[in-house]
């Protein structure tokens, strides 16, 4: 180790790929990391979310929506960030969705999607419409990915804790875009975790450069002809970046390399089409590939078959109306356990596939053994999905308040409506409650309350 902590290894590599650049990019390690704050366009706009946080938002270079946000503070905590406005995120990690280019209306996988944050920028960018299967192989860290998805009002998406060897035969050429932000030995994230630099080792970057490719090998399958594939890493490495590529290619006649339509960091060591981020860049260390499938590629994904039906169906479809304006009369519904959830039209088949959740969640059903015997009690996640404007009902509340702060405590409020009601702050929704008797009983999540 170094005086900065970092393996003398790591620092040989890094000097022989720097060359001259080499003194500045230690440098870099003498200053705190970036952070930043990526926008959620499901929510809010820009000039809302500004309203509404304690912290200057200064663009970045990797995406429209992504902003550096030099706060001390915990994001956790604040309101906005509770209302889903923003995720918080280091701007340079954005840069993989901004390659990959995602539009309303398709189907786009995300292959290792944990913790969530270019899953809910791929969804902002669908604008709520097509279809987002975002999925974990790592069960403890899909967690986060179902909670952020739901914190951001994604509705579009399927969530699965599969490994793509699994996954991926099942949705041969389903999807008009796929995401693998595979998992790496993680050099560009020292600054932000030092706890990163002693998991390094060369044994490590090997191990992780055989993984990807063979992440990639599968992933080729879901493409559409005509479709894209993106690849990204956090990591410095040449084995797991340019490396990866080339062997990518070699066995993958049926892709070609493709240029990245944006200018963020600097071109790739082999004078490619990739593009990769080092702190002088302003990002802590990404490296970004964009592929385009120009071989045929046969969709094997069925529709799914198991839509409700019948008098739980008009149960589910009445309760939307009573909540929310709109339409809800073809509205998709299934059932899972005690839950209905609203899912996105062109679902493929899910049966004998690790879903842990498709669409948003409407609303636990409880009650008697037959369906006209059921009651219907909403979900947060359909709440979160909505924008206030939406809802029949709805608590305004102001950002600085002392309101916003017991209700994120989990604490009643003042009101004098009746029934179930949307609670907003900023003019965007955080929750739901109960109303009655001049009262608004709080049904804000217990797992995602403030302490204090």
């Amino acid at each position: 180790m170094d005086g900065y902590g970092l393996p003398e290894e790591f620092l040989r590599r890094m000097e022989s790929q720097l060359g001259d650049e080499y003194p500045a990019f230690l440098e870099c390690y003498d200053r705190p990391a970036y952070r930043g704050a990526r926008l959620n366009t499901l929510k809010c706009s820009e000039g809302t979310l500004r309203d509404s946080v304690p912290f200057e938002l200064t663009p970045s270079p990797f995406s429209d929506t992504g902003f550096y946000a030099d706060y001390e503070g915990g994001f956790g905590r604040l309101p906005a960030h509770h209302a889903g406005m923003f995720y918080a995120q280091e701007p340079s990690a954005s840069s993989a969705v901004t390659a990959l280019d995602p539009r309303p209306g398709e189907r786009i996988l995300d292959l290792c999607a944990a913790p969530g944050g270019k899953a809910t920028q791929i969804a902002g960018a669908m604008e709520g419409r097509g279809l987002l299967w975002a999925n974990e192989p790592v069960r403890g860290r899909a967690g986060a990915l179902l909670s952020n998805l739901e914190r951001l009002g994604v509705m579009n998406a399927v969530v699965s804790c599969a490994y793509p060897e699994r996954l991926c035969p099942a949705l041969e050429g389903f999807f008009d875009r796929v995401l693998v932000d595979a998992p790496c030995s993680g050099e560009g994230m020292f600054r932000k975790d030092p706890g990163a630099i002693g998991e390094w080792s060369p044994e490590d970057v090997t191990a992780c450069a055989k993984r990807q490719l063979a992440i990639l090998d599968q992933a080729a399958g879901t493409v559409r002809e005509g479709g894209v594939l993106v690849y990204s890493t956090c990591t410095f490495s040449y084995e797991e970046n340019e490396g990866t590529v080339k062997g990518f290619l070699s066995a993958h006649p049926e892709f070609t390399a493709e240029k990245i339509p944006h200018e963020f960091g600097r071109g790739d060591l082999d004078g490619g089409h990739a593009r990769r981020v080092y702190p002088m860049d302003g990002g802590e260390g990404h490296f970004v590939a964009r592929f385009r499938r120009v071989g045929e590629n046969i969709c094997r994904a069925g529709e799914h078959r198991d839509m409700l039906k019948g008098a739980l169906l008009s149960q589910g479809r009445e309760l939307l109306s009573e909540l929310f304006t709109g339409d809800f009369s073809e509205a998709p519904l299934i059932r899972a356990g005690d839950r209905l959830l609203l899912v996105p039209e062109g679902l493929p088949e899910l049966y004998g596939l690790p879903v842990l959740r498709a669409g948003a969640e409407l609303c636990e059903v409880h009650g008697g053994r037959r369906a006209s015997m059921e009651r219907l009690e909403p979900s947060h996640g359909i709440f979160m999905c909505q924008r206030a404007e939406n809802c029949r009902q709805r608590l305004d509340l102001p950002i600085d308040g002392p309101e916003i702060l017991a209700y994120l405590r989990g604490e009643e409020l003042d009101f004098g409506g009746s029934g179930y009601t949307a609670v907003c702050v900023n003019g965007v929704v955080t929750g739901f409650g109960k109303a009655s008797n001049g009262r608004l009983k709080n049904r804000y999540p217990k797992g995602l309350r403030n302490l204090c």
